[in-house]
């Protein structure tokens, strides 16, 4: 019961998240909150929008997605550049999250990495970059996401270990734990950017799926993937199933999904795991 009051403790933010007043010049179906999304409608006439820095893709009937990682600043500007050169812009403040931190005071953060493991994980960094570069016309991002795969949740977004004062890598996705072979379906409609033909060191077999807008989700330690790259995939197919390769201590789904370099959180997109 523990785990299931942190679940709705964390998805209680994303609960109390209200629409942006329509009086806003964007609509957007959702406040932003750290580790969230939110799809909007530009301003009639946009030429270009932008979040912060980051261009942001507007489709044919206006409608756009952005996101927000999970150490998104408190406030960022959403800018419309209009036909005739007008500016519109609309300052978002971001909610923040309440994250799941461990102090580790007399263990040390942990050994360096061996030269072959560095020397095999640069092209595997390469190819999970290339396959986040490209984007492909999807129109997943649209639709309602449902879970990959059902069951208890044994890892959390954002949780990080502090080891003698020195972070580690926060927990860039949920972790869902079903035995070996539990199928993983498709959370939405999408085409694959990347199926790896052999385990990558961490992740195992890696399956990476582009919702369109910038919007991937990525499928960890899988114990075998049924689609391959440029396939067209739809919400509830059958796209691999659960295992244990790369670095897992055991058979588990591992969920991860970013927005044009953001990590954003699943259980916030996906929403509350059924039954639970």
């Amino acid at each position: 019961m523990r785990g299931l009051a942190v679940v709705a403790a964390l998805l209680a933010p994303a609960a109390a998240v209200a629409q942006v007043p329509a009086a806003a010049p964007f609509a957007l179906d959702a406040a932003p909150v750290q580790g969230g999304l939110a799809r909007g409608v530009a301003p009639a006439g946009t030429r270009t929008l932008t979040l912060g820095a980051l261009p942001v893709p507007v489709s044919p009937d206006g409608r756009f997605l952005i996101a927000f990682d999970r150490d998104a600043a408190p406030t960022v500007d959403l800018v419309a550049t209009l036909a005739d050169g007008r500016a519109v812009r609309q300052t978002l403040t971001v909610a923040p999250r309440a994250w799941r931190i461990e102090r580790l005071d007399t263990l040390p953060r942990g050994t360096a990495p061996t030269e072959d493991f560095t020397r095999r994980r640069a092209p595997e960094l390469a190819q999970i970059a290339a396959a986040r570069a490209v984007d492909r016309a999807s129109d997943g991002w649209r639709q309602r996401f449902v879970w990959p795969a059902t069951g208890r949740i044994s890892g959390l977004f954002g949780s990080q270990r502090i080891y003698k004062g020195e972070p580690g890598a926060y927990h860039g996705g949920v972790d869902v734990a079903r035995p070996t072979g539990t199928p993983v379906v498709a959370p939405a409609d999408g085409i694959v950017a990347l199926a790896a033909a052999a385990p990558f060191t961490l992740e195992g077999n890696l399956l990476m799926i582009d919702h369109g807008m910038g919007l991937v989700s990525a499928f960890l330690h899988l114990s075998r993937i049924d689609v391959g790259p440029g396939d067209r995939v739809r919400q509830g197919q059958v796209v691999g199933a659960i295992g244990a390769t790369g670095r897992a201590t055991g058979p588990h789904l591992h969920w991860g999904m970013t927005w044009r370099g953001s990590r954003i959180d699943p259980l916030l997109v996906a929403g509350a795991m059924p039954g639970s």
